[in-house]
């Protein structure tokens, strides 16, 4: 079985006051957050950062500390059964404006509720969940005085 390793972000806008999280319309019609292959020498986050620029034409995201989901899963390709894994990180960006690259045929900024139900997929309604839940919890804690700084 060929194993493929890939990285993305779930990308969020709360600069309006409402948090908005970006999804991607994929050519092959399915809605998810922004993703690829982690390329030979990349990390990680390097994979993050350049995959969210190319997808999204967006650079200026902040990667929040303590987030990081993987989602696991297997398909059949031409060169046979390949489980793949997708480590998602959890990225906020001041933008809603999105150049998309010839992989997508759209985009959308959804509100949490509207985010899961347009997502095709339950593995990434499941990274969406943990995400909103971790920055919930974040809020509070920051407004409890409990988190010095974000980076």
């Amino acid at each position: 079985m060929l194993e493929r390793r890939s990285a993305g972000a779930v990308i969020f806008n709360d600069s309006i006051g409402d948090r908005y999280y970006l999804l991607l319309l994929y050519s092959a019609g399915h809605w998810d957050f922004p993703k690829g292959g982690i390329e030979e020498g990349e990390t990680e986050v390097e994979a993050v950062v350049r995959e969210v620029y190319e997808e999204t034409g967006i650079r200026e995201i902040e990667l929040i500390d303590g987030f990081r989901q993987t989602i696991q899963y297997s398909y059949k390709s031409q060169q046979g059964e390949v489980r793949k894994s997708v480590v998602f990180y959890l990225a906020k960006t001041g933008t809603f404006d999105v150049r998309l690259s010839h992989e997508h045929k759209g985009y959308a900024w959804l509100k949490y509720e509207d985010a899961m139900d347009q997502l095709t997929y339950n593995t990434a309604k499941s990274v969406l969940r943990v995400a909103n839940v971790f920055l919930n919890g974040l809020r509070r804690s920051i407004q409890e005085g409990q988190v010095r700084t974000l980076r």
